[in-house]
C-alpha cells in the first residue's frame, strides 16, 4: 500500500507539472478537460454526460445511498509567469497563478483512492472538476447541469501560501467576500487648461467621487462587519494642456453580509448621482454582482477539520478572507464547507512568480478522499 501511494504522488505531481505547464483561461479550457477526462478514464472512472463546455463532473460509487460532492478549479489566470520552476507555463501570457492546476491534481487524486475503495463506499461522490472560476460564472453552469440536485453536501479547497504545509483551515459561517466589480463614466465638458471656467472638469468631479467613496465603509458599514472599497482604475486625458470631456473610474467592493453588500451599493449609487447632480455633470453608475460570500455550514465546516485532525494535518480555525470564491453559488443550493490548504510559500495568490509546494499534494488527495467517505458513512 505505502508504494501505491508513493507511486500515485510521483503521478500527480507529474500530472500537476503538465496542467502548469499548458494553462488555459476561463471557458477555454478545452485541453485542460481532455487531459482530465484520460487519467479518469485510466482508472476506469465513469464521467458524467453533461452539457458543460469545459470542465467536467466524474462519479464513483454505488448508485444507492447519499451523495457527497468536491469540488476543484481548472482554469488559470492572464499572467505571465516570472517563476523559476523547471514546468513553467509555455503559454504566453496565462499562469496558473492561483493554484487551480494543484486543486485539479488533488481532486484527481480523490478521485484515483475512492475508486480503490468503491465497492465500499456507502454511497456516490461526485467530483467537480470546474472550469471558469477566475470570472465567477463557472459554478452556476454546473449547478444548471443540474449536477448537485441530489447532493446533500459539497466540499471545496483552495490553497493558502500564508498557511504552513501541513494545516487546514477554515471556520463556520462567511469564510470568504461576496465580490462586486463597478465603473463609472463621467460626461463634463473639456476645455482649454488655462481657461476651466468654460468647461466643466471631469477630473475634478471624479476626485470628488474616490473621496467621497472612502466613507462608504466607515459610514454605512457596521464597524463589526468587515468591508473593502477599492478603486483600481482612473483614466481621463491625454496631454497636459487640456482639460478632457470625460473620465472613467473602475474598481471592487467586497463584503460578508447580503445587508451589507446591498446597503453599499445602494449608497455607493446615490453618493455618484449625487456629486454628479452637483456639478451638472452626466454621471451613470454600473454596478457588476460577482459571487456572494462563501458562508460555511457550521456542522459541515466542523466535520472537515475534524476530519483534517484525522488525515494528519493540523486543523485550523482561521479568518476570513477578502478573496472571492464562486463556490459560494453551490453553497446556495446545499449546505458544505470550503477549506483552506497550507501551501507555506512565499508568493501570494496571483503573483507572476506563485509556486506550490508538490509535498501537500498527495495528502490533500487523501484528505479528500478520507472526508468523503467519513461524510457518507456519517448518513448512512
Amino acid at each position: 500500500m505505502s508504494q501505491s501511494l508513493d507511486t500515485l504522488g510521483e503521478q500527480l505531481i507529474a500530472f500537476r507539472h503538465e496542467l502548469h505547464r499548458f494553462p488555459e483561461l476561463s471557458n477555454q479550457e478545452f485541453e485542460t478537460t481532455a487531459r482530465i477526462r484520460q487519467q479518469l478514464e485510466q482508472h476506469q472512472i465513469r464521467v458524467l454526460d453533461l452539457p458543460l463546455k469545459t470542465g467536467l463532473v466524474a462519479e464513483i460509487g454505488a448508485e444507492s445511498g447519499p451523495l457527497m460532492v468536491l469540488r476543484s478549479d481548472i482554469d488559470a489566470l492572464p499572467i505571465e509567469e516570472q517563476s523559476d520552476v523547471s514546468f513553467r507555463s509555455e503559454r504566453p501570457g496565462v499562469m496558473h497563478a492561483c493554484g487551480h492546476d494543484f486543486h485539479s491534481s488533488a481532486a484527481l487524486g480523490a478521485a484515483i483512492l475512492l475508486k480503490q475503495q468503491e465497492d465500499t463506499l456507502p454511497g456516490r461522490v461526485r467530483i467537480l472538476f470546474q472550469a471558469a472560476e477566475e470570472t465567477g460564472q463557472g459554478a452556476p453552469d454546473v449547478v444548471a447541469t443540474g449536477a448537485l440536485d441530489d447532493a446533500v453536501a459539497i466540499f471545496g479547497i483552495h490553497n493558502d501560501p500564508s498557511l504552513p504545509p501541513g494545516v487546514i483551515g477554515s471556520k463556520a459561517g462567511p469564510l470568504t467576500a461576496a465580490v462586486d466589480r463597478f465603473d463609472i463614466s463621467i460626461t463634463g465638458m473639456g476645455s482649454h487648461a488655462a481657461k476651466p471656467h468654460q468647461g466643466n472638469d471631469p477630473i475634478v468631479i471624479a476626485a470628488q467621487i474616490v473621496s467621497a467613496a472612502q466613507t462608504l465603509i466607515s459610514r454605512n458599514a457596521p464597524s463589526g462587519d468587515n468591508a473593502v472599497v477599492s478603486i483600481t482604475q482612473i483614466h481621463s486625458g491625454s496631454t497636459w494642456n487640456v482639460i478632457p470631456d470625460s473620465a472613467w473610474l473602475e474598481g471592487t467592493v467586497r463584503s460578508f453580509s447580503q445587508e451589507t453588500r446591498e446597503r453599499l451599493e445602494q449608497r455607493f449609487r446615490e453618493i455618484v448621482q449625487g456629486i454628479g447632480a452637483a456639478f451638472a455633470a452626466e454621471v451613470k453608475f454600473n454596478w457588476h454582482a460577482g459571487p456572494p460570500s462563501v458562508v460555511n455550514d457550521a456542522h459541515w465546516a466542523d466535520f472537515a477539520l475534524q476530519q483534517a485532525s484525522a488525515s494528519g494535518f493540523e486543523a485550523r480555525v482561521v479568518e476570513a478572507s477578502p478573496i472571492g470564491e464562486d463556490f459560494a453559488f453551490y453553497q446556495q443550493q446545499l449546505p458544505g464547507a470550503f477549506m483552506m490548504i497550507g501551501t507555506g510559500e512565499p508568493y501570494a495568490l496571483h503573483h507572476p512568480a506563485f509556486r506550490i509546494n508538490d509535498d501537500v499534494l498527495l495528502p490533500t488527495s487523501r484528505y479528500l478522499a478520507n472526508l468523503a467517505v467519513a461524510a457518507l458513512k456519517s448518513l448512512s
